[in-house]
């Protein structure tokens, strides 16, 4: 007896619907690139249960005729192509012909079409036609299946959730609305509208009603060629970003397509104006000869190989870079903003005051720094030389934190001089004492977001040091000064350490707010104005299977419409003026990685909240506030890196320096081989 025979129809389907029909989404998406395909104007889809109870897509297309409906349930059997050359040349979104033989095969399909006269009826389950009859209907198709993967129910496991497959639905038809403005869709689940395109043919508009009309007036339109390539679409402005690339739409020749060296070109057109781990929204429609791509490589027709595409890339990139160029990329402040009035400064800088006091430093350095000795140079951390504008008020005087920045008195208003310490004995000169008796009633600078610390008694210079560590674990950091306002210099007993200050601050407050998260309880404040976020419906529908775990940290997200959520209170431990921000960022987490713990929810909330509180790169500390800063990262439990694993200073040991000073020699150039 033969081993080698000929599979029966029925099976070779069902195994072709193993890569055509994956899921749901997959049946939706070959049913209406088929209605795409047949010229319709008007695509309407119902779901029920997600797809696994009935799937039905009506059309008001070309039809198909009664002599070629049973043959349109035949594996390989297609209108779109007739021989060789048609496969280099498709202009269709489909031309296998196995997509409804393959959902016929694993469902009970009912197909109802119409060219114009006397409609056609078939029904066909399970890969056998059951009825061919005559029936009244308009010009167009309806296909309706039911009962998906009835017949093969070990596919059911690997199916998700019903809202992630619902998600996956709406995602797909999202997208072949974008690639189609012209052709009005709409998608109805359980009764619910969740997706309704107009069909003008107006692509802001499309995208306005599937990403919300505020994300529409943030997106900018492109245009761009070259002898092969067309670009054209809408690409959102630096301020509008998303944590994922999903939100970019690729369309090729109207065909949705994933392609990172594309997605890839366009995120580099933006150069830096995105932040790291930031991608934007887009919808990016290319245009070229059939002859240059291959989209025969992919049983969904999702990945092509096109020919050229250094070009492309190029083109993409360029194209993204010159529209933004001419765009004003300054966000608006009342974009930003909630619509409650709110103090000029924010806690934050009220506390640190790290803005007045730079200005003031500055501008007084900028008046009487006097030239330093030759003597001074070699003790650098013993001469003080506070200048401003109040030095010169009675000593008695305590200043209060005001509630926005003050003008500066210029040097003619207010005379100024210099207090200067030469060596440990000055610290007994009448102006000296003055100077310190008036300092130890100011409130100090808090630069680490915290209170500002209680009046202290009088230390002497050498206490205003980091105190020891255990076990000389951290070395003690006797600060020296400030390079480019960036880096913090200074010096231990073991040689020069460089300290980035942005790392060193977000250090600090990693560990504050690792534990303050941590310790979340059921402290939460009222908001005046209640937030309204508005996502897209996949978004929507992936958020419905997470409101516990945001619930579990103090996110409470309720329904406000169909694409809306709204947030009445918020965790107290959020920055104040950033709290529709931290919401959003904490959102997109859980829809880029699906599921997450709150263990590691409140670990990369915490990354979040340390690296937008600390001090940035140029900016320029006082004395008080970078020796605050390394007394606090003395104290913290990892020293060394910031919470991305940057290190956070280093080390330059004394033979370091001195070989960068040839004070280390070889023996053969030592001095008495020179005659020396």
């Amino acid at each position: 007896m033969a081993k080698i025979h000929e599979l029966a129809s029925v099976l070779a389907d069902q195994i072709a619907a193993g890569e055509v029909v994956e899921r749901p989404a997959s049946v939706v998406k070959e049913l209406v690139e088929n209605a795409v395909d047949a010229h319709s104007q008007q695509i309407d889809i119902t779901v029920e249960e997600a797809g696994l109870q009935r799937i039905s897509v009506v059309d008001d297309g070309d039809g198909i005729a009664d002599e070629d409906s049973e043959m349109a349930f035949k594996r390989h059997a297609t209108s779109k192509i007739t021989d060789r050359r048609d496969l280099f040349r498709i202009k269709s979104l489909g031309f296998r012909g196995e997509a409804l033989p393959s959902i016929a095969s694993v469902a009970d399909v009912t197909l109802t079409t119409s060219t114009g006269g006397v409609g056609t009826l078939i029904h066909n389950v399970g890969g056998i036609i059951k009825e061919h009859t005559a029936a009244a209907a308009r010009k167009g198709t309806t296909v309706t299946v039911k009962d998906l993967f009835g017949n093969v129910p070990a596919r059911l496991k690997y199916l998700k959730s019903p809202a992630t497959e619902l998600a996956r639905i709406t995602d797909i038809v999202n997208r072949l609305a974008l690639s189609y403005p012209n052709v009005a869709f709409s998608l109805v689940h359980n009764g619910r509208e969740l997706t309704r395109t107009t069909g003008r043919g107006d692509l802001q508009q499309v995208i306005a009603g599937i990403y919300g009309v505020q994300s529409a007036r943030k997106m900018v339109a492109i245009n761009g060629k070259n002898p092969d390539f067309q670009v054209s679409g809408y690409v959102s402005l630096p301020e509008l970003t998303r944590a994922s690339r999903q939100y970019i739409s690729l369309l090729l020749n109207g065909r949705y397509i994933h392609n990172f060296q594309l997605s890839k070109a366009l995120v580099a057109g933006y150069g830096s104006k995105l932040m790291v781990g930031r991608y934007p929204l887009a919808v990016l429609d290319i245009k070229m000869d059939p002859l240059l791509v291959d989209v025969n490589v992919h049983p969904t027709k999702q990945e092509v190989r096109i020919s050229e595409e250094p070009e492309l890339t190029q083109l993409i990139q360029d194209t993204v870079f010159k529209r933004l160029s001419q765009e004003n990329l300054i966000p608006d402040v009342f974009d930003e903003i909630p619509t409650k009035t709110r103090e000029a400064r924010s806690t934050d800088q009220l506390t640190m005051a790290l803005n007045d006091v730079s200005a003031k430093y500055e501008m007084s350095a900028r008046t009487t720094v006097p030239e330093p000795r030759p003597t001074e140079s070699a003790a650098p951390t013993d001469t003080v030389a506070q200048k401003s504008s109040a030095a010169s008020e009675p000593a008695e005087t305590t200043p209060t934190p005001a509630a926005g920045p003050q003008p500066l008195e210029t040097p003619e208003e207010v005379p100024v001089e210099p207090v200067v310490v030469h060596d440990k004995h000055d610290f007994q000169l009448p102006a000296v004492q003055a100077f310190d008796e008036k300092y130890q009633t100011e409130q100090v600078a808090a630069p680490l977001g915290g209170r500002a610390p209680v009046k202290q008694e009088p230390l002497p210079e050498a206490d205003l040091r980091a105190p020891e560590p255990p076990a000389q674990r951290f070395p003690q950091l006797r600060y020296l000064g400030q390079v480019h306002g960036t880096y913090l210099l200074a010096e231990a007993d073991d040689g020069l350490y460089l300290v980035d200050q942005h790392a060193a601050q977000e250090r600090v407050n990693y560990e504050f707010y690792r534990q303050a998260i941590g310790e979340v309880s059921d402290d939460e404040q009222k908001l005046l104005v209640p937030i309204v976020l508005d996502y897209p419906t996949t978004d929507v529908l992936e958020l419905t299977n997470h409101i516990e775990t945001l619930g579990s940290v103090g996110i409470h997200l309720e329904s406000f419409g169909p694409n809306s959520f709204i947030v009445h209170e918020h965790p107290t431990w959020f920055k104040a003026g950033q709290e529709t921000d931290t919401i959003k960022e904490m959102i997109d987490w859980v829809l880029n990685d699906g599921k997450i713990s709150v263990a590691a929810f409140r670990e990369k909330t915490a990354i979040m909240m340390s690296c937008k509180r600390a001090i940035k790169a140029n900016h320029h500390l006082d004395d008080q506030q970078a020796r605050a800063l390394l007394v606090k990262l003395a104290t913290a439990e990892n020293p060394f890196n910031c919470p991305h694993g940057r290190p956070v200073l280093v080390h330059f040991t004394d033979q370091d320096l001195e070989k960068l000073f040839k004070r280390i020699q070889d023996p053969h150039h030592s001095g008495d081989d020179w005659g020396e």
